[in-house]
């Protein structure tokens, strides 16, 4: 019962999180927004699809193991500092890489700290998530894919904002 709550509310959050990345894109194109890394972003969307089906199938090939509440908690604590990130980009947050010409970083919240907050959020989210529920593989197996795409997202990134 647990695990089926849990997922439940983990795709509605990602949905909405698509909801809004479609809305602020709205907003991005209107002020002239260019969009880059458009590329690896098909990769980005079947590794977090896949990342939900993994949670699926392995907590149903486990024998849906026992929630584990401690992970339960750090999750909570991550997903807290991830709407502290996504709250300070404001409209600026979106799912692809958009730069407004002439338009500098946000340097509030913890992006006056960290150059890419999000990230390590989305780096403990994917470790944090499956272990919720003894999902050992899916945390080893995605971890691993996601540092190599954030390898390839962070460097475009960094390339688009190299001038400012």
């Amino acid at each position: 019962m647990y695990f089926i709550i849990f997922i439940t509310l983990f795709i509605i959050q990602r949905l909405s999180e698509l909801f809004i990345a479609r809305r602020n894109e709205k907003w991005l194109l209107s002020q002239g927004a260019i969009q880059y890394g458009q590329s690896h972003y098909p990769f980005m969307i079947a590794l977090h699809t896949l990342f939900i089906i993994s949670i699926i199938a392995e907590y149903i090939l486990r024998s849906q193991p026992p929630i584990d509440w401690l992970f339960l908690v750090l999750f909570v604590v991550v997903l807290s500092f991830k709407f502290w990130a996504l709250s300070s980009l404001g409209k600026y947050w979106n799912t692809k890489i958009y730069r407004i010409p002439g338009v500098y970083p946000v340097k509030r919240g913890p992006y006056k700290f960290l150059k890419h907050p999000n990230y390590i959020e989305v780096v403990c989210e994917i470790a944090i998530i499956p272990l919720v529920f003894h999902l050992y593989y899916t945390a080893i197996i995605f971890t691993l894919l996601n540092a190599v795409m954030l390898s390839v997202r962070i460097g475009v990134e960094n390339k688009v904002w190299a001038d400012s």
